[in-house]
């Protein structure tokens, strides 16, 4: 890994910063730096673990934090170290939030909205917020705390026969086949990296901004599936665009 960004200074990401820290001590990770993002200047991640020579505390709002680091960030070449975003469990849908703002800046005069996500997911927990946000898991019980989400499913005890990217996937692949223009699945999937945290690669992120602009590449209406997802629990938006000049 080459930065590590920790969404959130609280109980999660105080922990997370502190089993990567654990992590490069034991020579189970290698990392440039750690950077912990809250809004709080006093947050518990400054308080209790402070700033060391790999990891420092950034006193922002996460959207502000992320339109500056991800409008600067590209791909990483082969073999090269990559950037990685460690997610709160409890942060609202951020890296959707970001590629909708960068497609508004992109297209500042085509109406651009986000909409329900269709389509049945066939998932046990399945909800839409107000900001047509559709959270769905397939976990229909509390879940341990800092799950990895291994082969054998801690909570049922049972192997885990479900992968909530290949549902997602096929949900896209029902509605492109029912006529709809749906570009993606763009998915920002978490996985457990080392000791507990969980990681998804800045490179996904850009990814999928740049299936946004694919989408966007013509004047023709487009719609694009968009998610951040673990291997049980994901957040999906529909980012539509309408005609060019419309």
């Amino acid at each position: 890994m080459r930065d590590v960004i920790v969404v959130g200074g609280g109980c999660y990401g105080t922990f997370y910063a502190a089993q990567l820290a654990k992590a490069k001590e034991k020579g189970k990770a290698e990392f440039r730096a750690v950077v912990v993002v809250d809004h709080d200047p006093k947050c518990r991640a400054r308080q209790e673990l402070g700033e060391a020579p790999d990891r420092k505390v950034v006193t922002s709002e996460w959207g502000a934090y992320f339109d500056q680091f991800l409008g600067v960030a590209r791909r990483s070449l082969a073999l090269e170290p990559q950037d990685y975003i460690v997610p709160s469990p409890h942060m609202p849908h951020l890296m959707f939030e970001w590629v909708l703002r960068r497609a508004r800046q992109r297209w500042p005069r085509r109406a651009i909205a986000v909409t329900p996500v269709p389509g049945a997911l066939g998932t046990p927990y399945d909800r839409t917020a107000a900001d047509h946000t559709r959270y769905v898991s397939f976990a229909d019980w509390i879940c341990p705390t800092h799950c990895i989400e291994p082969a054998v499913c801690p909570a049922i005890g049972r192997p885990r026969s479900w992968e909530m990217g290949e549902a997602v996937t096929a949900l896209a692949t029902r509605l492109q086949a029912a006529g709809q223009r749906v570009f993606g699945p763009a998915l920002f999937v978490c996985r457990h990296h080392v000791f507990g945290v969980g990681t998804f690669a800045v490179d996904a992120v850009l990814e999928g901004d740049w299936i946004v602009a694919t989408a966007g590449a013509r004047p023709e209406p487009a719609t694009v599936l968009v998610g951040t997802i673990s291997s049980c629990h994901g957040a999906l938006n529909l980012l539509t665009l309408g005609r060019m000049g419309g």
